[in-house]
């Protein structure tokens, strides 16, 4: 198992803790921006980490692993493999998250819904509510990093590391009042 000080360390050394002014996917701003592609990349580490997490669902009998795409994909994969379970993704479409691609879900299907970064938990909400809307049971949510918003889902949360990083509205954002340039990470436009 990894301390705090050590998933801090992987993830500065391949510097997916990242400083500037960020446009969330929340609608929200930040100051700083963890990129967990540029760790989850690193296969190594990908299947470490996840392992990690996995771990502390090793009691919960899951029987699936499920996470929103983008972010959620590469971690419901290696946690479920840990877990030896299968692994499934959700995605929006219209607007809507659902599971495309021939997925299902068994009723009492026992479910964690997991992520790679938590802040507001909106997508892992959508994926939740999925999940009921099918008649699985979702009986926890993992994350590797979560941001500290304090989001209740109303089932056990597990995460690696719990970092606090403050988010704004773009009207009381402190970096929008400086004119610093906003980015929109993600994974079609973040540039390092």
């Amino acid at each position: 198992m990894y301390t705090d000080l050590e998933i801090m360390d992987i993830f500065k050394k391949y510097d997916a803790l990242c400083e500037g002014h960020f446009l969330l996917s929340s609608g929200r701003h930040s100051a700083q921006y963890m990129q967990c592609a540029l760790v989850l990349k690193e296969t190594e580490y990908a299947q470490k980490l996840c392992e990690a997490l996995a771990e502390k669902f090793r009691g919960d009998k899951v029987g699936m692993v499920i996470g929103p795409a983008l972010g959620g994909i590469i971690v419901a994969h290696e946690v479920a493999k840990a877990l030896k379970v299968p692994a499934l993704f959700t995605e929006r479409v219209d607007g809507v998250m659902t599971l495309r691609r021939g997925f299902s879900i068994s009723e009492g299907e026992r479910i964690v819904v997991v992520e790679d970064v938590v802040t507001t938990g909106k997508s892992v909400k959508e994926v939740i509510e999925l999940v009921k809307e099918l008649k699985g049971v979702v009986v926890g949510v993992g994350s590797l990093i979560d941001r500290g918003e304090g989001v209740d889902f109303g089932v056990p949360k597990k995460n690696l590391l719990s970092l606090r990083i403050d988010t704004y509205s773009s009207d009381e954002c402190p970096l929008c009042k400086k004119n610093v340039s906003l980015v929109k990470p993600g994974s079609r436009n973040f540039k390092k």
